[in-house]
């Protein structure tokens, strides 16, 4: 298993587009074949849009992959700190992960967290991780949760 590949607060890194490297792929290939057609007329056609920064966005997400809140990426968050404090690994370890405020986060927008904590309890937190580095390297990742969550039913006319 890949050594700090999970959250502190419960979700998987191995298993986010940004931590297992998805979004960087995909932004490498669309600046690759952005490059290679040559859109760059698009900035004098197009006002509203500037290629130039279009471009240095595609260039930051190709080379940026999050390496998870272990090694200091991630989001900003008060889990770090607090299992820390505490001297915890994760705060699934903590008794008061299911109502405490600090993972209402997790717990709102990724509720399977609940479903990660209970299995924590029940296998322990090194098989719980080995279960996921597996899900993970079986092509199981956030993507769909995500999609559910964030984008809009798009209707196309027939």
């Amino acid at each position: 298993m890949e050594k700090n590949r999970y959250g502190v607060c419960g979700v998987y890194c191995g298993q986010c587009p940004n931590g297992n490297g998805r979004v960087r792929f995909t932004a490498g290939e669309l600046k690759r074949l952005v490059d290679t057609v040559r859109y760059e007329w698009v900035e004098d056609a197009v006002k509203s849009f500037s290629f130039s920064e279009f471009r240095k966005g595609l260039e930051w997400f190709s080379q940026a992959q999050c390496r998870g809140c272990l090694a200091g990426d991630g989001a900003p968050c008060e889990n770090r700190s607090c299992a820390s404090e505490k001297g915890l690994k994760s705060c699934l370890l903590c008794e008061s992960y299911l109502k405490c405020p600090k993972t209402a986060y997790q717990r709102e927008w990724y509720p399977f967290v609940t479903e990660n904590y209970e299995r924590v309890k029940r296998v322990g937190f090194e098989t719980y991780l080995r279960e996921e580095e597996e899900r993970a390297r079986a092509g199981v990742d956030l993507m769909g949760h995500l999609e559910r969550r964030c984008c809009k039913v798009v209707e196309l006319e027939g």
